[in-house]
């Protein structure tokens, strides 16, 4: 999975390479950065639903913007993104608060549509993205010290694993809703949402009834450019 993914980004690195190589305007290139409010959803091991928070993140990547008929695009790009979420709880009257913070690499691939307003474009754009975790921690916070650890992707946490430790998986599919204003100069502005469509926990082979079932969440902010 690893291996699709990786050719999936070098193909669209390839694709980007090539339109700028060009100097087109058929294909312009986009560079854009926002601020993520992420989650966590979902039920836990017992099957009771999640109580977190919002986590606030942050993303910045690029895209290119390919005209596929009359006012609709193929929208590709490459992102990294930070996810995760917290959770605020009570232990003998002491507050603690975990915060698990992933960081993805991402790529939706959106079908846009752009129609004239005023003297810029509003923009509606859905699709599917894929993304991959290369790195994360969970942070408690409380009591007479802070804790670090480092998450540890995989599917299947055996019984001879260190159970102390966060384990997620990698691999994230989900899809994307955004809309935004496209102004003369290039630049642009966006409301993006994500919902995610498979579960990122691993399968815990010491939990024989395991009804536990994470998903990414959240919606965010973006300011950008188009070359």
């Amino acid at each position: 999975m690893k291996t699709r993914f990786l050719s999936l980004i070098t193909m669209l690195l390839l694709t980007g390479s090539i339109a700028m190589a060009q100097g087109t305007s058929k294909m312009p290139f986009g560079i854009l950065a926002g601020v993520n409010f992420q989650n966590l959803n979902g039920k836990d091991a017992s099957g009771d639903k999640l109580e977190n928070d919002m986590l606030i993140g942050y993303h910045a990547g690029v895209n290119i913007q390919i005209p596929i008929a009359p006012q609709f695009y193929f929208q590709p790009g490459l992102l990294y993104s930070s996810k995760g979420a917290k959770n605020t709880y009570t232990v003998t009257g002491t507050e603690f608060t975990n915060k698990t913070k992933l960081s993805y690499i991402e790529m939706p691939l959106n079908l846009v549509y752009k129609a004239l307003l005023g003297k810029g474009y509003f923009m509606l754009g859905f699709g599917p993205y894929v993304g991959y975790a290369f790195g994360g921690k969970v942070i408690t916070e409380g009591g007479s010290a802070d804790v670090e650890q480092k998450i540890e992707f995989t599917n299947v946490v055996e019984t001879t694993d260190d159970l102390t430790t966060p384990y997620y998986k990698a691999f994230d599919v989900g899809g994307n809703i955004f809309a935004g204003y496209e102004m003369a100069n290039g630049i642009f502005f966006q409301f993006n949402t994500q919902l995610g469509m498979i579960t990122i926990n691993p399968e815990y082979k010491i939990i024989p009834d395991d009804k536990s079932s994470i998903k990414n969440t959240g919606f965010g902010l973006s300011l950008g450019y188009r070359l």
